[in-house]
């Protein structure tokens, strides 16, 4: 994905035929990593839990039922 990234950012600066100059290049580097999205550490979570599959209410109430069914037995 981060080799699509650089081609496509390398396509968009060939587009651009005035960057001849130092100035240009480095705003441009700067532009480009400001759209950038850091991680935030604020809502770190283990990637587990990130990962981790809620069951729906259809899986819950079969659940219960066999519950039910087992104790009834």
């Amino acid at each position: 994905m981060s080799n699509a990234w650089n081609q496509t950012r390398r396509m968009k600066r060939l587009d651009v035929r005035p960057m001849k100059t130092l100035e240009y290049n480095e705003w441009w580097v700067k532009r480009i990593n400001d759209n950038i999205p850091e991680l935030s550490h604020e809502n770190n979570q283990p990637i587990e839990e990130h990962l981790r599959v809620v069951p729906s209410e259809l899986e819950i109430i079969k659940l219960r039922k066999g519950k039910v069914k087992a104790e009834k037995i």
